[in-house]
């Protein structure tokens, strides 16, 4: 489908192949929030492997606009049969509608599939090609008759666009570790990269990153320290051992031994991988500078593996906890190999933040603290729209209410309680 608005042309393409891959990437260099998850080829990945296509539910409609043959916005739009592989959950929505005999699906979904990582979602060269944008999801939105419209962990500039055109702003809660303890301030300060905000204070002045894995653990209250010290200890009296392989280093033995162990994780749990073999098999051939893998191994048998992404391309260098599986059950073995193996190579490696991901407040015990995200939505319907913004309003003053009591609760010595 193409249109023009002006001197822009508008295109909706069903498949992320269409557009250029360069000029993509190039717009994304320019965000203030760019992460390798929105990179062109992470997203050709998940469609090209079948994990987000639409036999699986996601079924692509990425949106460009054109200046003079120039890309000057664009972002992954997705039409969703359902709310699953979004970690921001509408599902009370869903059923709402459902019980007025209304269709709340197909709904159009802006976002990283299976990626609850804050960041730039509307690529643009500017704020006034972000609101084309953005307008040109609604128009079309509106004229296909979906029912909503529903933009994740969006960056600051997405967020002012989407106030901008009368969206409603959800928040929920995250927790990342930064690489230097926090100063605590009397109130929650905001961080600004990734459009996340700190809730437990920030860096004051020049504050130097951690010297190594025993300063960070100086760093915590005496109840903190002991806790990890202990976990650690747990994992290697039980005899195991960590090898990390980063890049090119991985070997394809790697990432098939790694997938084994995120396949099973999923299926003991009931449920098929939203990721499949050949999705891990692009990142490798596509994108290896971006993947780090830790292998646990136990009695001369690997055991257990995470895969942490990471990002060293902007100013502040960031990993991401993504992915883990285990082949045997080893008390606090998911804590080693999720947070203490990635957080002692950031630490090693001068990284500044690791983000750990969607939900989990005993992260906060390894010292990740909360972090606000926010999400924008739209809804055709005009009674349920005006429901849903009372109900989030609601929602809101016990997100608030929730990080406060999360403030009390630092793991970090010195802290006021």
């Amino acid at each position: 489908m193409k249109s023009k608005s002006n001197d822009y042309v508008i295109r909706v393409l069903d498949s992320p192949d269409q557009v250029n891959a360069a000029d993509w990437n190039e717009l994304l260099r320019l965000q203030s929030a760019p992460t390798p998850f929105m990179r062109h080829e992470y997203l050709l990945a998940l469609h090209a492997s079948a994990s987000a296509a639409p036999e699986t539910g996601w079924t692509p409609r990425f949106i460009t606009l054109q200046q003079d043959g120039s890309l000057v916005a664009a972002c992954p739009m997705y039409i969703k049969t359902h709310s699953y592989g979004e970690y921001v959950f509408d599902h009370a929505w869903a059923n709402a509608y459902a019980q007025h005999g209304l269709n709340y699906y197909p709904k159009a979904l802006v976002a990283v599939p299976f990626t609850p990582v804050p960041g730039s979602r509307l690529l643009a060269r500017g704020a006034a090609e972000r609101l084309l944008l953005l307008q040109a999801l609604l128009h079309w939105c509106d004229a296909e008759q979906l029912s909503s419209l529903h933009l994740l962990f969006c960056s600051a500039e997405d967020l002012q666009a989407c106030e901008q055109a009368g969206l409603m702003l959800r928040h929920s809660v995250q927790f990342h570790w930064n690489n230097q303890a926090p100063t605590l301030a009397a109130s929650r300060a905001a961080l600004p990269p990734e459009g996340a905000h700190f809730a437990l204070g920030r860096p004051s002045g020049e504050i130097p990153p951690y010297r190594d894995f025993d300063d960070f653990l100086a760093s915590l209250s005496q109840e903190k320290r002991k806790k990890i010290r202990q976990e650690r200890r747990k994992v290697a009296d039980a005899g195991v051992s960590f090898r990390s392989a980063a890049g090119s280093a991985i070997t394809p033995q790697d990432w098939d031994f790694f997938y084994r162990c995120y396949e099973r994780t999923y299926l003991e749990h009931g449920n098929a991988p939203y990721l499949s073999r050949q999705f891990f098999h692009m990142m490798a051939s596509n994108m290896p500078e971006n993947w780090l893998l830790f292998i646990a191994r136990r009695q001369g048998q690997d055991v257990a593996a995470s895969l942490t992404a990471f990002d060293a391309s902007g100013a502040m260098p960031v990993a991401y906890g993504r992915y883990w599986g285990a082949l045997q059950r080893v008390d606090c073995l998911h804590f080693e190999a999720c947070y203490y193996q990635p957080l002692q190579w950031c630490i090693a490696q001068g990284y500044r933040r690791f983000e750990g991901g969607a939900q989990g407040e005993h992260k906060m015990a390894r010292a990740l603290l909360p972090v606000k995200t926010s999400s924008a939505h739209w809804l055709a319907q005009p009674e349920f729209s005006a429901a849903v913004e009372r109900f989030l309003e609601r929602e809101d003053q016990g997100i608030g209410q929730y990080l406060e009591d999360l403030g009390r609760r630092s793991p970090f010595k010195g802290a006021s309680k």
